[in-house]
């Protein structure tokens, strides 16, 4: 079988600079789309766009706006590109669903690094993160929740589908696979294995508040991802099975 050519879709309105990326991207394999501003990065909503490079300082459109837009739509990965000092877009962005970010001037092999660590945290579980045994079941249900390992989706007590990032879909299926045990930042990552973390990595930390704003009813007061104070996290469902 032939190998996935993975498709990127970069967002930006500066002509040049899309031109840079997706000279930078198609060199190393990449199918590379371009757009400008909302209308064009919603007509590739639905196709089989793999990861999207977002611009958050676009003339035209706001970046955190559109971010929003694919989030509600989509679980395709975002790497949002920001302005050197732009510390609160960055944060709100990661807020709203990025996977990761990029500061501007950057230098080309950050964006591929970048770019080959999102999609390997996005590839399917067994390719990536969360590689099931044999034998292992494909659905695990807690607390009136469904995730559904196979098909990458949680769907929510009432019966609808919870819109998670690639992130926080790993960081979820990894915690129903540990419940009631308390992990720490460092034991966290480990168990994501496959993915690449720096030194003082923070992104467990974004991970985990946006995960408990879906699967919390108040994320400020979570009961089912608990904060251990000094030692970590816990998820501690009252019910789970897996079948």
């Amino acid at each position: 079988m032939a190998e996935h050519q993975h498709h990127i879709l970069v967002v930006d309105d500066d002509e040049q600079i899309r031109r840079l990326l997706r000279r930078c991207l198609e060199s190393e394999g990449y199918r590379v789309s371009e757009a400008q501003d909302q209308p064009g990065v919603e007509a590739h909503l639905g196709t089989d766009v793999d990861l999207i490079t977002l611009d958050l300082g676009l003339g035209r459109t706001d970046g955190l706006s559109i971010a929003r837009t694919v989030r509600q739509r989509s679980n395709v990965p975002i790497i949002m590109i920001t302005g050197k000092g732009d510390m609160i877009d960055r944060i709100v962005g990661l807020e709203v669903g990025a996977d990761d970010y990029i500061a501007k001037p950057f230098h080309l092999r950050e964006v591929l690094a970048r770019v080959r660590s999102v999609l390997r945290r996005a590839a399917p579980l067994d390719n990536g993160t969360a590689k099931q045994a044999p034998g292992t079941p494909n659905q695990v249900r807690f607390d009136q929740f469904v995730l559904d390992l196979d098909r990458r989706e949680l769907m929510g007590p009432e019966g609808r589908e919870r819109q998670l990032t690639s992130g926080a879909f790993d960081l979820l299926t990894m915690f129903v696979q540990h419940p009631h045990r308390v992990l720490s930042r460092d034991q966290i990552m480990d168990l994501l294995k496959g993915q690449d973390w720096a030194p003082n990595d923070r992104s467990i930390d974004n991970r985990i508040a946006r995960l408990r704003k879906v699967i919390e009813d108040d994320p400020r007061v979570p009961r089912l991802l608990k904060t251990v104070r000094g030692a970590g996290y816990s998820f501690t469902p009252h019910t789970i099975e897996a079948g």
